[in-house]
């Protein structure tokens, strides 16, 4: 998930929380743009600190490899997405989420179009760095993970529900979807077409047609199955 640039940690975290969130921002923001410019593998651990103007021991307290550093700039937009999901209406999620997906990847100003950019220099250096690939599947697992509990309360039904499992997973794979193919593409993120909101809508629209959420546990799969 990209970053909404402009993203403040929330106002409920101490001080030294909210300094620590920053620094940890930075570094994941010199490391997306060493990386796209240069490849994961060019890059070290040392250019990222010089980058975001810390210590190799301030990196170390935060990371334990180059590659991790760009999981904050990754997950913090799953977060505002989850938030916003959260404070949807009860009822039927799938109506919610091609409303939030234009929320998190249309951007409307010039800081959240440079952290799409951020992200997509990332997306684009996974293909040749394993562990960049790593991070990102990562990020996507605890975010379908937490997808899983809202959607379940919002539709009050159980996390273990097939239908729960399958949205928060169409969810999940439409954003991560968008973005990997806009990013294979190298539009901007105000193309008019292949969007990474256009291209998530797409996605969205075909994993999610026909799920249903029943009440009786595994209603789906024992009917899909028989």
């Amino acid at each position: 998930m990209p970053e909404p640039a402009g993203t403040e940690a929330a106002p409920s975290l101490s001080l030294t929380e909210r300094r620590r969130a920053a620094t940890q921002l930075d570094i994941a923001r010199a490391a997306a743009t060493l990386f796209a410019e240069h490849g994961a593998g060019q890059v070290t651990v040392e250019s990222i600190a010089a980058a975001a103007g810390v210590s190799l021991r301030t990196f170390y307290r935060y990371f334990r490899t180059k590659e991790d550093a760009v999981a904050p700039l990754l997950s913090v937009g799953a977060g505002e997405w989850q938030r916003a999901l959260a404070a949807s209406a009860q009822g039927d999620p799938r109506r919610a989420v091609p409303e939030l997906i234009d929320s998190l990847l249309l951007p409307t100003t010039d800081a959240e179009r440079e952290g799409l950019r951020w992200s997509r220099g990332v997306l684009r250096a996974m293909d040749d760095d394993a562990a960049l690939r790593t991070v990102w599947a990562r990020v996507n697992a605890e975010s379908e993970r937490r997808l899983r509990e809202i959607i379940a309360e919002l539709t009050e039904s159980p996390v273990a529900n097939f239908g729960v499992r399958v949205l928060a997973a169409a969810a999940t794979d439409s954003i991560r979807l968008g973005l990997e193919h806009w990013a294979s593409l190298g539009a901007d993120p105000d193309g008019s077409a292949g969007t990474p909101a256009r291209l998530a809508r797409s996605a969205f629209a075909q994993l999610a047609r026909g799920i249903e959420i029943e009440d009786e546990e595994l209603g789906i799969a024992e009917r899909d199955l028989g």
